[in-house]
């Protein structure tokens, strides 16, 4: 689980956009543009798939941005890995559904999920 706090308590949001500028900077740095929220979901995705980088089709990038957001909310209890096909792709299964959400909480939590992403990436977890 987790070690900072979870996308529902109270994580002041100075802290909250401090973490993420730090990430956003540092992705800036790596990859020479600032990424949005549609390339890290490919990003982490392709992270996850650990066949490296490749071409994909439209629905290939539709499904490894499936695998990055079922991977995020692992995090928080809500997806895990159900098992890795054939072809090397991992399939997640449903725990507890993601709690409805408007746009902008959604946006937040989704932010929250990826910087714990990254942050345990950088503790090698």
């Amino acid at each position: 689980m987790p070690t900072n706090l979870s996308p529902n308590t109270a994580e002041s949001e100075a802290n909250f956009n401090a973490r993420w500028e730090a990430l956003m900077a540092d992705l800036h740095e790596r990859f020479g543009r600032r990424p949005d929220l549609n390339a890290l979901l490919l990003l982490i995705g392709v992270q996850e798939l650990g066949q490296g980088v490749a071409e994909f089709t439209k629905e290939q990038k539709q499904d490894l941005m499936h695998i990055a957001t079922c991977k995020l909310f692992s995090l928080s209890g809500h997806y895990e890995l159900a098992h890795v096909d054939a072809d090397g792709w991992p399939h997640y299964k449903l725990l507890n559904p993601v709690p409805f959400a408007n746009l902008k909480e959604q946006e937040r939590m989704l932010k929250w999920h990826i910087l714990e992403y990254f942050e345990a990436l950088e503790r090698g977890e």
